[in-house]
């Protein structure tokens, strides 16, 4: 009798079947990369301060602000959140000092004029960081130079910050470290950032 007959693959038929799938697959890992944030509560500008202080080498104390900037606070598809900020430097100013303002907006400092923008973006962070404080480390990007820095977050007031009251956080960075290096004579390397950040509330 003769033996059953019984279909055999091509050589090399299983590894393209197997290639397949892995692209039918491809789209779908891709897309959940690139997925948006589950939520995402911008800055209320009305609400918040984000600002910066600078030494003299007098020791006198220069405060400084931001007028204008926006942000978010985005949730994350894993429940993680992550602050996202871009801050003005063409509004940037000192207050009650004229002299002071034009030199921190000018080519010696911010260079407002070819980079109009300070962008902080935080590592994706646990919820409970808002509430009980800690290390927020993150990219800073001042005249087009990227670092990681780190700020530190203050113990909050309020079981749901951000919404019922402030996150305050501060950050010192070597102004050197970002091409900031003009004027050694009169300021002080060290810029301390200072943020106190209401979210809008949720539509």
């Amino acid at each position: 009798m003769n033996a059953p007959l019984t279909a055999s693959r091509p050589h090399g038929a299983g590894k393209r079947a197997h290639a397949l799938r892995a692209l039918a697959v491809l789209p779908c890992l891709l897309g959940a990369l690139a997925a948006p944030p589950a939520t995402a509560a911008a800055i209320d500008t009305a609400k918040s301060d984000i600002g910066f202080t600078l030494r003299t080498r007098w020791g006198q104390v220069l405060e400084g602000r931001f007028p204008h900037y926006k942000g978010e606070i985005a949730v994350l598809p894993d429940g993680r959140q992550q602050v996202r900020l871009e801050l003005s430097t063409r509004d940037v100013e000192i207050v009650g000092n004229k002299t002071y303002t034009k030199l921190t907006r000018g080519r010696g400092f911010f260079d407002a004029e070819h980079f109009p923008t300070i962008e902080f973006v935080s590592e994706p962070f646990p919820a409970r960081l808002m509430r009980e404080g800690g290390a927020l480390p993150g990219a800073l990007r001042i005249r087009g130079m990227r670092r990681t820095e780190t700020f530190e977050v203050e113990q909050a007031a309020c079981p749901k910050p951000a919404r019922e009251c402030d996150v305050i956080a501060r950050g010192s960075i070597d102004r050197n470290d970002y091409g900031v290096d003009r004027w050694r004579f009169a300021l002080s390397g060290r810029v301390v950032f200072r943020l106190r950040v209401r979210t809008l509330p949720e539509s």
